[in-house]
């Protein structure tokens, strides 16, 4: 990546994108039968599946169970063709384990759980290809899942990742931009409220560049919600197109 500009001096970005620009996001619910939820989505050239199963009983040991709410269940891993380096394990390593726990954290914080005491909500999510954004792209696949699953939640979780290149804040970073190094931040939020489900940084950023960099992620993942929103409207409209209605 030596040399490689990420940033022009007309403010273009590696793929021709402006800094808070995001990538073209395409997505469909709905397409497992099988499960109670579905969805698949692509973020660039990032694509992921996400299927939800539940709220049903507590599988194993009932002593699992919740007597206030439901046990969030996530699982994440990746195809071993996602990337150009080829793994012996696509999930049950350590990043697969961190992002299964990231998943939980962030959908606990919005699904309505106290709704469905002593019960369990299992999120599966499988990264098809890794362009950069695995993270967002995840949240956001497993977000219009558990809308299909018709799962209550208190709002829509969207997601995107931002970094801070040569003085400027960039949303939605593709895998070349993260490669490069530098700061990057990855945010899980409830639009409607601006509540945020997850926050992460791995690495050092400047508190004077911080609001900055938090700020272009907010406004992306805010613009993500335009977007599944349309996806979902679309898809509560097709039944009824198919019905005359």
């Amino acid at each position: 990546m030596a040399g490689l500009e990420l940033l022009s001096d007309q403010g273009y970005r590696v793929d021709g994108r402006r800094a808070g620009e995001l990538r073209k996001i395409q997505a469909r619910m709905g397409v497992f039968a099988q499960a109670d939820g579905s969805a698949y989505i692509e973020q660039g050239n990032t694509k992921a599946l996400a299927v939800v199963y539940g709220p049903h009983e507590i599988r194993g040991s009932r002593s699992r169970a919740l007597p206030d709410r439901a046990l969030v269940n996530c699982q994440y891993s990746s195809a071993t063709f996602s990337t150009g380096e080829r793994k012996r394990r696509p999930h049950g390593d350590r990043k697969s384990c961190e992002m299964g726990l990231q998943l939980r954290q962030t959908f606990e914080a919005a699904i309505l759980t106290q709704l469905h005491p002593r019960s369990q909500i299992d999120i599966y999510v499988q990264v098809l290809q890794a362009d950069g954004g695995t993270y967002a792209a995840c949240v956001n696949a497993a977000t219009l899942a558990v809308l299909d699953a018709g799962i209550p939640v208190r709002d829509f979780v969207c997601a995107c990742s931002a970094g801070f290149v040569d003085g400027t804040a960039l949303a939605d970073l593709s895998h070349v931009e993260e490669a490069a190094g530098g700061p990057q931040l990855a945010l899980a939020l409830l639009p409607a409220s601006g509540q945020i489900a997850l926050l992460e940084m791995d690495a050092r950023l400047h508190e004077d560049h911080l609001e900055r960099v938090l700020e272009a992620a907010a406004r992306a993942a805010r613009d993500v919600h335009t977007v599944l929103d349309r996806v979902v409207r679309q898809h509560v409209r097709e039944p009824s197109i198919l019905l005359g209605d």
